[in-house]
This record gives C-alpha cells, sequence and structure tokens, in this order.
C-alpha cells in the first residue's frame, strides 16, 4: 500500500501575500491592479509533511516573491523523506526564481519588470521593451540611442549563410529554416559562445535580438524564389523587418507606418511569457551549458508545435472552416457538443482564466490595420460575432472562454499579407527577447542547476534475460 501524506500548515510567522489588503494602484489607475503588494517580504512560514503510515513529520520551507502565490521549496525533498512529487506538465511546480514578467491569469494581469503590457504596448516600443527585460530597467535617453544603435548595427548576417539557405528546399517550412539557420549561427560567431563571459553572452544577446528578424524575413523571401532584402540602419526594427519581408528589388517599398506600429505592438504582446514551454526548453537546454544560439534554436522547436505558437494560424483556418457569421451559431453549437470533434480556437488560455490582456490591445491593432488598409474582410465580422457570444453566452461565461492574442493575431498577420507558414516565425521573432533574457537570468543565478526531471517508473521491475533460443 502506498504511503499517504497529509499537508499541514504552521500558522506561525506565516503571511499570505497573495491574499494581502494593500491597495496598490499603477498610473492608469485601473481597479485590476489594485490591491498587489508593494513590496519584496521574505517569508518565515513553513509547512509541515506528514506520513500518515509511519507518522513522520517534514518540515518544509515556504518562500515569498514580491507578488503572486507563495511556494513551498521542496529541494530537499527526496533527500529527507525518499518520495518525489508528481506533477506532469509542471503546473504546480516553480523550476525557478525570475524577475523577468509576473502573470496573473485569474485577474488578467501580465507585467514585464512591473510594467504592465496595456502600458507597453500603448507607450513603448520593442526595442525599449527589450532592453527593460535584459537590463531591468526602462533606459534612459541615452541608454536608448546605444542600445537601439547597438542593435541596429548587428542586423547583417554573415555571408556565407546564404549558402546555407540555399541547402533547403524552396518549399521547406519557414520554422524548419529557423531551426537550422539559429543553430547554425554558433558557427558563425564562436567568439560569443563562452557562457562564462559576461560580455560574450551580452553580444551574444545583441546579436539574437538584431538577426533575428533578418533570418525571418530571409525564410520567407526564400519560399518565394525573391532576393533577399539586407538590413537599413536608417530604419526602425519593426520598419526594417517590413521591409526586409516585403520590399523587392523592381519598385520602391514606402514604409506604411500603421503596418510598422501595428508590427512593433505585435511583438512586444509576445516578447515573454513567463515559464511557458519554449521558455523552459530555453532553459532546460542552457542549464547543460550549452551555446546561446542552440538554446534559442531549441526554443523555436518547442515554439513550432500547434499547441504552442501555431494558435493564431489555427484560428485563421477555423475562421476559414466556418466561412461565414451566418454560419456562426451553427459551429458555436458544434462546439457545446461533447461528442463533436470541433473546437473553437482562440478562446480560453491555459493561463489566463480572465480576458487575456493582450486581446484588448491586438483587437485595436487589428482594426486600425483592416480600417488603414481599406479591408472589408468578411472573416473579422465572423470574429466579432464569435467574441460577441463569448461574452454573452452562459456556456463561455461559466468557462471563461474569453478571446486570446491569438484570436486577433491571426486576422491582422494575414490582412498584412502574411501566409499562415509565417505565423509562428514572427511570434518566434519577438520571442526572441525573451527567451535570451531568461537564458540570461537562468546563466548569472548561481543557484541554478543542470535540469534534471523526475519520473514515476510504471515499467515491468528487474528480471532475467532469456536468450533468443529459449523464448
Amino acid at each position: 500500500m502506498k504511503s499517504v501524506f497529509a499537508l499541514t500548515l504552521f500558522a506561525e510567522n506565516q503571511i499570505s501575500l497573495y491574499n494581502k489588503t494593500i491597495v496598490h494602484c499603477f498610473k492608469n489607475n485601473s481597479e485590476v491592479y489594485k490591491g498587489m503588494p508593494l513590496m519584496n517580504e521574505k517569508n518565515s512560514g513553513t509547512f509541515t509533511l506528514i506520513n500518515d503510515k509511519t507518522g513522520d513529520k517534514y518540515t518544509l520551507p515556504i518562500i515569498s516573491g514580491t507578488t503572486g502565490p507563495d511556494v513551498i521549496d521542496v529541494r530537499r525533498l527526496y533527500s529527507e523523506t525518499d518520495h518525489f512529487t508528481f506533477d506532469p506538465g509542471y503546473t504546480s511546480t516553480g523550476s525557478c526564481e525570475s524577475s523577468l514578467t509576473y502573470i496573473d491569469g485569474d485577474r488578467g494581469i501580465l507585467l514585464h519588470r512591473g510594467y504592465p503590457i496595456e502600458e507597453l504596448a500603448e507607450q513603448s516600443n520593442f526595442l525599449e521593451l527589450a532592453h527593460l527585460l535584459l537590463f531591468g530597467e526602462l533606459p534612459n535617453q541615452k541608454e536608448s540611442e546605444k542600445f537601439v544603435h547597438d542593435i541596429t548595427y548587428h542586423t547583417m548576417l554573415h555571408e556565407q549563410l546564404m549558402n546555407f539557405y540555399r541547402g533547403f528546399r524552396r518549399d521547406a517550412h519557414p520554422m524548419a529554416i529557423m531551426c537550422g539557420v539559429v543553430g547554425a549561427l554558433s558557427a558563425f560567431y564562436h567568439d560569443s559562445t563562452d557562457i562564462n563571459d559576461a560580455h560574450a553572452r551580452m553580444v551574444a544577446s545583441y546579436r539574437l535580438i538584431a538577426k533575428m528578424p533578418t533570418i525571418a524575413a530571409m525564410a520567407y523571401k526564400y519560399s518565394l524564389g525573391q532576393p533577399f532584402n539586407y538590413p537599413q540602419n536608417n530604419l526602425s526594427y519593426a520598419e526594417n523587418f517590413l521591409q526586409m519581408l516585403f520590399a523587392v528589388p523592381s519598385e520602391e517599398y514606402k514604409i506604411n507606418p500603421v503596418l510598422a506600429r501595428a508590427m512593433d505592438r505585435l511583438l512586444i504582446l509576445h516578447a515573454d511569457h513567463e515559464q511557458n514551454a519554449s521558455t523552459s526548453t530555453v532553459r532546460l537546454a542552457g542549464s547543460s551549458g550549452a551555446n546561446p544560439f542552440a538554446c534559442i534554436a531549441a526554443g523555436i522547436a518547442s515554439l513550432w508545435g500547434p499547441a504552442h505558437g501555431g494558435a493564431n494560424e489555427a484560428v485563421l483556418n477555423m475562421l476559414t472552416e466556418i466561412g461565414h457569421k451566418s454560419r456562426v451559431s451553427e459551429f458555436v453549437k458544434k462546439a457545446k457538443d461533447k461528442n463533436d470533434p470541433f473546437r473553437l480556437m482562440g478562446f480560453g488560455h491555459r493561463v489566463y482564466k480572465n480576458y487575456d490582456p493582450r486581446a484588448k490591445v491586438m483587437m485595436q491593432s487589428c482594426h486600425e490595420v483592416l480600417d488603414d488598409l481599406g479591408i472589408d474582410d468578411p472573416l473579422l465580422e465572423l470574429a466579432m460575432e464569435l467574441e460577441t457570444i463569448a461574452r454573452e453566452d452562459e456556456y463561455f461565461i461559466e468557462r471563461n472562454l474569453y478571446p486570446n492574442v491569438d484570436f486577433y493575431s491571426g486576422i491582422i498577420l494575414k490582412a498584412m499579407g502574411f501566409p499562415s507558414s509565417m505565423f509562428t516565425v514572427l511570434f518566434a521573432v519577438a520571442r526572441t527577447t525573451g527567451w535570451i533574457a531568461q537564458w540570461k537570468e537562468m546563466i548569472e543565478d548561481p543557484t541554478q542547476k543542470i535540469g534534471r526531471p523526475r519520473q514515476l517508473y510504471t515499467g515491468p521491475t528487474a528480471r532475467t534475460y532469456t536468450p533468443l533460443e529459449q523464448r
């Protein structure tokens, strides 16, 4: 019979930051940010773990962050109890300490270094956010100018990498090309692969942030059979990305400021999202001491999965399947039917149990882009009809199935001229900033160890080998 453990929380010295009643508002005075703690308070409380079979008791420390739920420190659990925890998907396990991004899914909050995503998307720009994630603070004027300059002048790729592209089939998926090219960067920039050198780490970080749009744009151009466009140092990060993607030698390419702003905002909204699958992959790969280019390539491979980075493409495919807003009721009925395989994509989120704060900003960008381009897209009407139903129908309300960021981003990208195969690539360009900041934070954390998850073994116990002729 398996041992049964009972959890008992000592009341002494217990502080629950998550339930504190301290009233705190950010500049926008939004109600959603009230009640968040103001200070980083360490907690000296403990959990007592009792083995009901033996009566043995084990004391586990509790650690408090600046906000969010407290965590039970189980690092000594196996050595003291001879037991592991079992947590498929790591939904109840904290693998690291991080000061980059905070999510409160119940309240629809996303913070980067303490700043609400709504404020950053409305008032900031992508490179300013990149500086914030890398260094912990928004840059002043001098710091901003230097950072933008350094990123801008690292955007070119080694010319020999052009031969690398030509090794792929023309119909290769752009994410397959991204995995290969990014992984190969270590062969061209080996001077910045020493993870123990702070300067080398920073050079690698700058190179990855700077070169990722160039790599992505060339993957797109290669799939079309068009010549590559080189980066232009007089353009902003988003503007440069657009010209590398869409300019052709036969005519002048004019930057549309609305599209450039939409692209910049899209990059901001996807820059980092706590310890998701791809970010955890980057950290796990990095924990072995792998070079940063290999780690980011691993993150790209993880992002490629349809349950992660491919969600906006799935939304667009769903809208295309529905076809017209007159058929929305029919498909909503199908979605409610447990026996029907059809599922509405772009609704709900594993983390956000309330409205996705990124979706609000993305919806605004969606309208701005379509209005500017003069596109009367029936898919948008269809999407708006779905959103209305989701916000009013009791089935969706009870299950907190609100539109997420992927719901709108696919429509925006389609309107801007991107094929669906490029959606996840754009996600990777944005998320590289978060990945490299998370990797850098992990490398500089003296408490981090090589990742080594445990398992619950359910296979055969030890048995004797039988020679082939005796079986």
